[in-house]
């Protein structure tokens, strides 16, 4: 292995390559038949791709491997070298999200039917629970909830379309928003109108949306916002960018739910 390019040059390379053919780390894990974490340690440049593990990624990703190495190159081209992905690249599961408007209107009724008269539960902080419901849930079953993609922005992640959805669900009779006030500010509230559809939550989203409503619906805007600005997909996202939900591969304690297997 060409020894100027160091550990993390390399896991940059294989991050994109990865993300550019569409691919969860979960695909390459089980293509390179090695826990999910590795992969992970891998791209973050704290563990060394063995020679063997670096050819199977080449298969995988379609790359060169001679040219994967060298110290000028382009990902663009390399992806293009191979014209026939083989057998299990063609078969590797692709996530890619997809808004279930269905789905987040449910949701957001479920957890306004849930939470929304708490007091301290306006926008800010049921924006935030539709997040950690969408992010947790992927983190822990690699699948997408609502599919709704969160852009950071300055008070945290706030879900893209949002507005055009309440606002079909305030004008079909589904919602009520208010303006009131909260410790002297301004807090625009929400209010279910009619009751969510729960035939359309399998049983592991609603656990996960009730875990994310028992753990984070007393708290504050500010409380929960500034918990949010320290998890993982919003810290390596640049303002005003959508959040990458592979991000949530990253996450440490306490912010990760999902229980991983030990790396080697």
């Amino acid at each position: 292995m060409n020894s100027r390019l160091s550990s993390k040059e390399i896991g940059k390379r294989i991050m994109k390559l990865r993300k550019l053919k569409g691919f969860s780390q979960e695909d390459l894990s089980q293509f390179l038949k090695i826990p999910r974490s590795s992969i992970a340690q891998m791209e973050l440049g704290n563990r060394n791709v063995s020679v063997i593990e670096l050819i199977k990624l080449s298969e995988a990703l379609g790359f060169s491997y001679d040219q994967f190495l060298a110290n000028e190159y382009k990902t663009d081209k390399l992806v293009k070298i191979v014209s026939e992905p083989s057998k299990e690249y063609v078969q590797m599961r692709i996530s890619v999200p997809e808004l279930n408007q269905d789905k987040l209107k449910n949701i957001l009724l479920y957890i306004v039917e849930q939470c929304g008269g708490k007091p301290n539960v306006g926008e800010t902080v049921l924006y935030k629970l539709l997040y950690f419901s969408d992010f947790n849930f992927y983190e822990i079953y690699e699948e997408h909830l609502t599919g709704a993609q969160y852009r950071k922005l300055s008070y945290g992640p706030v879900p893209q379309k949002i507005e055009v959805i309440v606002h079909q669900m305030i004008k079909e009779g589904q919602l009520q928003r208010i303006i009131t006030k909260y410790h002297n500010y301004p807090q625009t509230k929400y209010f279910a109108l009619k009751n969510a559809d729960l035939k359309t939550f399998s049983a592991a989203e609603k656990y996960v949306i009730d875990k994310v409503i028992e753990q984070f619906s007393d708290w504050s805007a500010k409380k929960i916002s500034e918990y949010s600005h320290n998890d993982k997909p919003w810290r390596a996202t640049e303002e005003n960018q959508i959040i990458d939900y592979e991000l949530v591969f990253y996450r440490r304690p306490p912010y990760s739910v999902r229980v991983y297997e030990e790396d080697e």
